[in-house]
Parts: structure tokens; sequence; C-alpha cells
């Protein structure tokens, strides 16, 4: 894939959108975008500041009344043409992603791209089936139904490890609500979140219904998620920064959604397909670099599959081939930064004391030492209240432990913190059934590993989180449901007055 566009050429007016518009940021510090598989700047730009937020919140208050007054049909045919438009720049997309994340250009394009294409399209059919309770007379005397409404401006924050699809995430069911919506992306990825609300303009959604402020989380996240016009928080990162983002919202009484962090249980056993779940594993733990809240990190296996497992992962994550992401033979791309890939091996480093590092454990060298590369590492052998066990490293790293029997796996998997995703593996329908009831995640998968779909919600237990990403269910975080009565009886003096006033 070549370079569709020139970055700072694209971007020159600035990495911030407000009304509809480029503009510069007013903080007066200016921040470089790195390619983390070279370490080179590819974007210099100035971040936003207070002032910025201010005037992409006041940008989306103004939309506000005339986007959630249009008909749920004229939403809907906007947001068709805005998954169009995405479309029709899919290669522009997969470019940025690649670029700004270092992610294999065969994962952005195709699983960051189309999965956004297709939440867009979903989104703009659910714009038109934003349903209620049926109306009915309830307590015989009164008709009563229920309304959904917009909530008005949602200021929302979003990660770097999917920039493109988190942005998509936050953005699409506040809008096919009808709300409008300043978002903040990572200040270190910042490309393909300017583009899509670029693309939302060319789509013809109004100026205004979607901003986008690029700064830092202590001056412009916190800020955004303060300010008196903001209704909704919507935020997805690390559970201790998401504490933060709760104080703040709450001290204002917002409405808050939050998509926390993960260390998704993988529990394989002793019936499962053998070869399907070492795949699977070295697919879940991978995907991203491990920089995916998802990602399989815990592997529990049942004492009869161990050693083959260990083995079997071991040896096909050797065969897995790090390099230049534009290369579509690449396999796993850089962390997101050197500090990221530093702050991995250090967990890994750590562990060496009390574990063993089967595979991987290193940084390559020669060509690719100038990336923030790490290779895959299996580690074995650690207790499972070891640190690698119970912390979220976000990084290729997975490390699995044996178990016993069947309740002792579901504990285990059970405790950490968090409580994201999970996935058991077994031919045996009540095994599945049991693991699908008892393990406490927002997902669980049944012999595969990470597969999402528009169609499903995405979110979190415990210290992950409360709230859901996608799906239908996700109005719910974006609508204010409203109880409307009407009185039929068309009599002055009601019964139940006496309760207050006179006799019977």
């Amino acid at each position: 894939m070549g370079n569709s566009f020139q970055v700072q050429d694209r971007f020159a007016d600035g990495a911030q959108y407000i009304g509809g518009r480029l503009r510069s940021g007013t903080s007066g510090r200016r921040h470089d975008v790195v390619n983390p598989a070279t370490g080179e700047t590819v974007y210099t730009y100035e971040l936003a500041g207070t002032a910025d937020v201010d005037a992409a919140v006041a940008a989306a208050r103004e939309a506000f009344p005339g986007w959630s007054g249009a008909t749920p049909a004229e939403r809907s045919e906007a947001m068709h043409r805005f998954a169009a438009v995405l479309a029709e720049q899919a290669d522009d997309f997969a470019y940025a992603e690649s670029l700004q994340c270092g992610k294999p250009v065969k994962l952005s394009t195709e699983f960051d791209v189309p999965g956004t294409v297709d939440n867009t399209s979903f989104f703009a059919g659910a714009a038109r089936h934003l349903e209620g309770k049926s109306a009915g007379e309830y307590d015989g005397d009164h008709t009563s139904y229920v309304r959904r409404e917009a909530i008005g401006v949602v200021g929302s924050i979003a990660p770097w490890n999917y920039p493109l699809q988190m942005a998509a995430w936050k953005v699409l069911p506040a809008i096919a609500a009808g709300n409008a919506i300043v978002l903040k992306p990572a200040e270190i990825t910042p490309l393909t979140s300017l583009m899509f609300a670029q693309a939302a303009t060319e789509a013809g959604i109004p100026d205004g219904v979607i901003n986008i402020v690029t700064g830092a989380g202590r001056d412009a996240g916190e800020h955004l998620v303060g300010h008196p016009d903001v209704v909704m928080t919507s935020f997805t990162g690390s559970t201790a920064v998401g504490k933060r983002v709760a104080e703040i919202a709450t001290s204002t009484v917002k409405r808050l959604h939050l998509e926390l962090g993960g260390k998704a249980p993988f529990v394989v056993f002793d019936d499962a397909d053998l070869e399907a779940a070492v795949n699977g594993a070295v697919a879940g733990s991978l995907i991203n670099t491990g920089q995916d809240c998802t990602a399989a990190t815990r592997a529990y296996v049942q004492r009869p599959l161990y050693d083959a497992f260990v083995q079997g992962v071991a040896a096909l994550m050797e065969t897995v081939r790090l390099g230049d992401p534009f290369d579509p033979k690449t396999d796993l791309g850089p962390l997101i930064s050197h500090a990221q890939r530093d702050r991995v091996a250090a967990f890994v480093e750590r562990a060496r004391a009390y574990a063993t590092v089967v595979t991987g454990g290193e940084a390559p060298g020669g060509e690719l030492a100038d990336g923030a590369y790490y290779r895959p590492t299996l580690v074995a052998g650690a207790a499972q209240d070891s640190e690698i066990v119970q912390a979220e490293i976000f990084g290729p790293v997975l490390v699995v432990l044996p178990f016993d029997t069947d309740d002792e796996g579901i504990a285990l998997a059970n405790d950490t913190p968090y409580g994201l995703a999970a996935s058991a593996w077994t031919r045996d329908l009540y095994r599945a059934n049991r693991a699908t009831r008892e393990i406490k995640a927002g997902c669980v998968w049944i012999n595969d590993h990470i597969p999402i779909i528009s169609e499903m919600p995405h979110g979190g237990y415990k210290a992950s989180g409360f709230g859901k990403d996608m799906s239908a269910y996700s109005f719910e975080e974006y609508t204010q449901v409203k109880h409307v009565m009407y009185d039929n009886t068309a009599v002055a003096r009601k019964d139940w007055h006496r309760t207050i006033f006179g006799d019977r």
C-alpha cells in the first residue's frame, strides 16, 4: 500500500475539527505523531486547550436542536451516505491507521476499516428503531407510553489502540440517537478520528454534530468531562484513568459510560480440540500486538492437555512474522511506542524471577531495532496471584497455567478484578453452558476468542466498567427514557385525591 496522501499536508490546518472544519489548537504546545515502526515523526500539530474544548462544545450545542429534531429517516439516510464515503476512502483510512499505530496493514484493511464501515451501516439502520415499551392502559385509567429522546451534547474520550473503531463506537450510537458529540482521541493517534469526522461532513451530516478535539487528557480531556454543557461522558481506556473520569463526571452529575481494562481468561477443558485452542490462543493473544482489552492474556489449561498446549503455542508463536506494517506478509507490528514496549518488557523481566519465559521475551534487533517491536511471548509457571497473571500488560504476552477440576478452572478465570471478555474451549455442551453462566465477563466466547459483530453489545463487568458499545443496547447509554401518561377518564375529582383531601 502506497502513501495515498501526505499527512502534514492533509491536516495542515490543524488537528481540531470543530463546526465542520479543521483548525489549529490553542494550547501553545506542539505534539508529534510518531510511526512506531520506524520512530519517525509523521505529523506535528498544536494540542487543544480548554478554549478549543469550549468552542467544540458550543458547536455541538448549536447543532443539537436541528439534528435531534430531524426525523429518524433523515438521520438514517445521512448515516448511510456516511458509510458509503467511508467505504470509498477505505484505502486511505487503512494507510493512516497503520501509519500512526504500526498495526499490520492486513489487520487495518481486513478488520479495522471494514468493521467501522459495518458499524456505520448498522447504526444507520438502527437510527430508525429507537423503540420503547408499547403504549397501554397499565392502571386502567391512563394511557402510558415511553419516549426515547436524545440527551444533548456527549463528551467522549477514545484510546490509541483502535483509533478508528473506537471513534466509531463513540460517535455512531450517539448521533444515531440524535445527539451531538465532542470526541477527544488519544493525542498520539488522532489521524483517523479526524478523517472520520471529515467523512461525516462529506456525507452531509451537519456541521457541529461531530467535533474532534485533540489534546492531552489532563487538559482537554478533564475539561471536556467536567464541562457544564456536556451531559454525558463515554470513556474507553485504563481502569486507573477511568476512575479519574468517574470522579469528574459524577461531580457534575453526568451520565457515565466506562469501558475499561481487561485480563481475559482463555479456559481450555480436557475435551477441547487442541489444535483449535492452540491456534485460537496465538491469534487471540497477539491481535493488534496484544494491545486489545479483550485479548487472551491468561490461558488456563486442564492438566491432561497442558504440556501439549504449551508446546503447540510456543511453536506457533515462533512462526509469527514481525516486520514492516505495510508489508502484506507481516503478521505482527510494533507496540504503539517505545515507552509501551519497555513497559511490556519490564513485566516479562520481573516475571523471570518466579516464572519461565517459554518463548519470546525480547525485542528484535537488526532492521527492526528502531521500531517498538517485541517478540510474541509465552510465560509458564507463574502463580495465580503474581503480577503477570493479575495486571493488564497490553502487549504480545500470554501466561499459561494448569488446572485440575472444572470448578478450579472457572474460579481461576474469575480471579482478577476485570471482567470484559473470556473464552472457554470444550466439545461438551454442558461445560460450555456452565462457562457462559459462571464466568463473569461481558462477553464469553465458546471455541473462539476475539470476533465481534455490530449487532451484539460490548462492555464489561467489575473493574472493566459498565455500559455497552455497539448494538441496539448502546442506545441505553445515549437516550433519555421518558414516561408519558394521559388521563382517559375526564373526571375532575379523581378517586385517589381523597388520600390528600376530603372523603370518598
